[in-house]
């Protein structure tokens, strides 16, 4: 399969992605841009020790597909007029203020992509949501890039889109073992051939059985509710933990039988001060707001 992506965003999410896709996938030449320049300095940097990011396994992929199949740019421009399929992988953090400030998540950064895709991109375009979005970011996008405002138009080379939404699902020191054995991958979209053609680059690793395709909602708010059962059960396993505490009970006991039901499964039940990190928060005043 010889196409063109390219990943608008070499964070967290974007670089290790992109580089496992670079690596199973040979003949697809990915593209990751970010408007973060010493970022993508540190991409390129001779000194693989110097990546942005330490996950165990990305520096060896790096190693292998930088600068074969794998190229990181500023040139932001050139990486979406090229691409086939775009990626939008930028950050989405709570907004600080306006409407929904402190629930709400903040999307400048996702309109910003979608109106550079607008403006750069030719003939028809795969733009596929990769950041944790809420429900519906979609339709923003669409109406985004299907606006008729940009003046550099070309009416001669009339641009097409498809949308389609493809949520990570990455743990913090397990993100390479998660790109390479994921449980699933989802793809929600409305155009077949674009859902086909994104389910093949992931069938190069990836078993059919474990791609699953839905419509564009599901897809969206898949992410977030994955999250909020996880949030939750560390919220119900700290709460045991009280109940051990003030009956004599052993939390970790406990745990351990809850666990061995296997329609409860022993992930994320173990007690501790409770969750943190960038998501699981940020997801539950999502789907709050």
């Amino acid at each position: 399969m010889k196409i063109n992506i390219c990943c608008v965003g070499a964070g967290y999410v974007g670089g290790p992605t992109m580089a496992v896709i670079a690596d199973f996938c040979p003949k697809i030449l990915v593209n990751v841009v970010d408007i973060n320049k010493d970022r993508i300095k540190s991409w390129n940097d001779e000194d693989f020790q110097k990546l942005p990011i330490f996950e165990p396994g990305l520096e060896e992929i790096v190693r292998r597909v930088r600068n074969r199949n794998l190229f990181f740019s500023n040139d932001v421009e050139s990486g979406i007029k090229n691409a086939d399929m775009i990626f939008i992988s930028v950050n989405t953090p709570i907004k600080e203020i306006g409407l929904g400030a402190g629930q709400a998540s903040d999307l400048r950064w996702v309109e910003s992509c979608a109106r550079q895709i607008k403006r750069y991109s030719k003939g028809h375009t795969i733009v596929v949501e990769k950041s944790t979005l809420p429900v519906r970011t979609a339709e923003t996008i669409k109406s985004i890039l299907l606006s008729s405002n940009i003046s550099n138009e070309d009416i001669s080379d009339p641009k097409t889109y498809s949308v389609l939404s493809n949520p990570e699902f990455l743990a913090e020191g397990t993100a390479i073992n998660d790109l390479k054995n994921p449980d699933r991958i989802i793809i929600g979209g409305e155009d077949k051939a674009a859902i086909e053609l994104l389910k093949k680059i992931y069938m190069a690793w990836v078993p059919e059985n474990k791609i699953l395709c839905t419509n564009l909602w599901s897809s969206e708010l898949s992410k977030l509710m994955a999250n909020a059962f996880l949030a939750q059960r560390i919220s119900s396993i700290n709460t045991v933990s009280a109940i051990c505490e003030s009956t004599g009970a052993n939390v970790e006991e406990v745990s351990k039988a809850i666990g061995m039901d296997s329609r409860i499964g022993s992930k994320f039940l173990n007690s501790g001060p409770g969750f943190g990190g960038s998501c699981f928060k940020k997801d539950i005043l999502n789907i709050v707001y």
